[in-house]
This record gives structure tokens, sequence and C-alpha cells, in this order.
């Protein structure tokens, strides 16, 4: 059977599109994994009570700068997947809409950084919209 190929490209694309807005959950199930985790590092090395119960006289409790420091980390964290979120939302409507090629190229560079799934994501990304007839459909659609 003969399927032409702007078929072919336009499934491809919503395929992509419904990956790209998958991926923004999967930064959201990370923003969430981020907040419990940072709930329970501020426990152990801001609780007094948790470090009570220790038999070892060396083994004191942590000093607060740590906790200082790892809050900076946890910004940092969060503000990725954040990013990572809203990024791969815009580009799964631009990917159904069929504008900003570039700017979905961009995302699947950054996707590539998640590996494994965002590096698989990212280079299917790239594969189809680096499609001579992707290309033409874009131009075609501005």
């Amino acid at each position: 059977m003969y399927r032409d190929q702007r078929m072919i490209d336009t499934d491809h694309l919503k395929l992509l599109s419904i990956f790209h807005f998958i991926g923004a959950g999967f930064a959201l199930l990370g923003l969430v994994f981020l907040f419990f985790h940072f709930a329970m590092m501020r426990l152990v090395f801001t609780s007094p009570e948790f470090w009570e119960g220790t038999s070892h006289p060396a083994r004191p409790m942590p000093p607060a700068e740590i906790m200082s420091v790892l809050k900076w980390i946890y910004l940092a964290g969060a503000l990725w997947f954040v990013a990572s979120c809203v990024l791969n939302i815009l580009s799964g409507l631009f990917l159904r809409a069929e504008k900003h090629r570039t700017f979905s190229l961009v995302v699947a560079g950054l996707n590539c950084i998640h590996m494994p799934l965002g590096t698989i994501l990212g280079v299917f990304t790239m594969i189809v919209l680096m499609r001579p007839t992707v290309q033409h459909g874009y131009h075609f659609r501005s």
C-alpha cells in the first residue's frame, strides 16, 4: 500500500507532540520527587531529634551550612524541571501546529540530556524535523 509522505510526516509529528507532553509530565514527576527529597534531607540536616538517638559520640549534627548549600542545589534542580516542563509543552504545541521548527530542534537537543528516555525523544525529534519533506511542510505553512 502506498502512503503519501506528507501523511507519514503528519503522523510522526503528532506522535512526537504526544511524547513531548509525556516528557513534560515526567518533568513534573521529577519536580515532585525533588520536593520530597528536599523535605527528607531538610529533616535529616536540621532536626536535632534525628541526631539525638545516635550512640556514636563521633557523629555530631552536621553544620547548618550544608543545608544552605543544598537549598541552592535543589532550587537549581527545580528550575531545570520547571523549564523542561514548559519547554516540552511549548514544543509539543508547536509540533502539533507545525510551527517554530528551530525551537523544537533546540528543545530536542535539551531533551538529550535526560537519559535515556529524553535522549530517545530528542534524537527522534531531530531525525523527523530534519527530513526534507518536513522542512518543506514547515516552510509551506509559514
